[in-house]
């Protein structure tokens, strides 16, 4: 009999956690070796055929430098669904009773044929004025500067997409500007401490940036970008980590302008009694 193939969330979490094993370099024995988890136990949980404890997942965060956040969220989806307490959540409430239908005209007394007559009055006198509003809404709308349609119309802003390109993104954030939507990493650096380094493109905001995340505090990360091999175009961004909650998180520098053939670098200072600085850089594809 053909096993059933895992839910769409159990996929999504083994999917997370192979790219996490491939970022540690270690072998299936090699997690086995390093965790409180077997061998065949993790070639179950990282196919998908069976949800890993909870422990597992985080142990392997800890081994790849991931921050546990997203890796046991996750987690609790695919354990929500497993364990049928989603689909219990989704259940609809029971439709409510029918409202008894009002009696037959020939039914009604006088009385209530005059209530129901008056009703109906009411409501048509009240669709008929609500519509006169409305339409002299809209007149005045039309007429004022600076609306749709109007004199000096100018469009309304975005509220999805990019809010920055190229040189105005210069220093901001790629969260607050949403260009981290979907970025490109350009290349990706583990250091001798164990944190892990990104540089990230978007094409969409013309911008690269740097992250980092399994790191220390005092640790500092700077990029910078250049036209050619060589150095920076005289823009450094540069981040570092402050405390505690920045060590358990990714943390990004600011944004500076880049293209297509613009040669990105990062430079990875650690904290005191760390090592030296580690750089590596990657060019953006023509």
């Amino acid at each position: 009999m053909t096993a059933p193939s895992p839910s769409p969330e159990r996929s999504r979490l083994a999917s997370a956690l192979r790219e996490f094993k491939d970022r540690t370099g270690l072998s299936l024995a090699g997690l086995a070796a390093k965790t409180t988890f077997s061998k065949s136990s993790w070639d179950r949980y990282l196919n998908g055929r069976t949800l890993p404890p909870r422990e597992a997942v985080r142990e392997l965060c800890r081994l790849a430098g991931e921050p546990e956040g997203r890796c046991l969220a996750l987690w609790e989806i695919a354990e929500s669904e497993g364990s049928g307490r989603a689909a219990e959540r989704a259940e609809p409430a029971p439709p409510p009773e029918p409202a008894p239908a009002p009696a037959p005209a020939e039914e009604r007394t006088p009385l209530e044929r005059n209530s129901a007559h008056r009703r109906a009055t009411l409501a048509a006198v009240l669709a008929a004025v609500s519509a006169v509003i409305l339409g002299a809404v809209a007149a005045v709308a039309l007429l004022l500067p600076g609306r749709d349609g109007g004199p000096g119309a100018a469009p309304a802003p975005s509220t999805t997409g990019p809010r920055c390109q190229g040189a105005v993104c210069e220093g901001k954030s790629p969260m607050h500007m949403r260009c981290a939507a979907s970025p490109q990493t350009l290349a990706a650096y583990r250091t001798a401490t164990g944190a892990w380094l990104e540089l990230r493109y978007s094409h969409e905001c013309g911008t690269s940036w740097a992250r980092m995340w399994g790191t220390r505090i005092g640790d500092r990360l700077e990029m910078s970008a250049a036209r050619h091999h060589g150095p920076a175009d005289g823009r450094v961004r540069s981040v570092r980590i402050e405390d505690g909650v920045d060590a358990d998180s990714y943390v990004y520098t600011p944004m500076t302008a880049a293209g297509p053939g613009s040669v990105v670098r990062a430079c990875f200072d650690p904290a005191a009694g760390g090592g030296g600085e580690e750089c590596f850089d990657s060019r953006v594809a023509r």
